[in-house]
């Protein structure tokens, strides 16, 4: 008498469904903490960008005697106090490698070295 043993190996259907859902309810939970940590990581970089443009233009006013509410343009002014960066420098609308521009595709402004810089994203602002 012979038995017949079945060797068949592999995933049924309803296990197949479970890892699918069990992935989708990862990624559910995943993306949008994702998504916050993106956001709250370019706000960061930004308000430090800007604490590092303050620090340039209270460096350039200092050195140079500028009476409170002076202004520092053009920019280039606060080259030297940026080392090698340049503010918001952009080629045919991209950025270039050495500057410093918001992460969120925001602009910076500066204007006088009494004025905090600003930037033109809700949000980003000096504390």
């Amino acid at each position: 008498m012979k038995i017949k043993i079945s060797c068949r190996a592999g995933f049924t259907l309803v296990e197949i469904m479970i890892v699918v859902a069990i992935i989708g309810l990862l990624a559910a939970i995943a993306i949008p903490n994702f998504v916050k940590a993106r956001t709250t990581a370019q706000t960061n970089t930004c308000i430090n960008n800007l604490r590092q443009i303050d620090a340039a233009i209270q460096q350039y006013a200092l050195e140079k005697n500028l009476p409170n509410g002076a202004s520092v343009l053009p920019l280039s002014n606060l080259s030297p106090y940026l080392g090698h960066f340049v503010i918001g420098a952009t080629i045919n609308g991209g950025a270039l490698p050495n500057s410093i521009n918001c992460p969120a595709s925001g602009t910076y402004v500066v204007t006088l070295d009494s004025v905090a810089p600003t930037c033109t994203v809700a949000g980003h602002a000096l504390p």
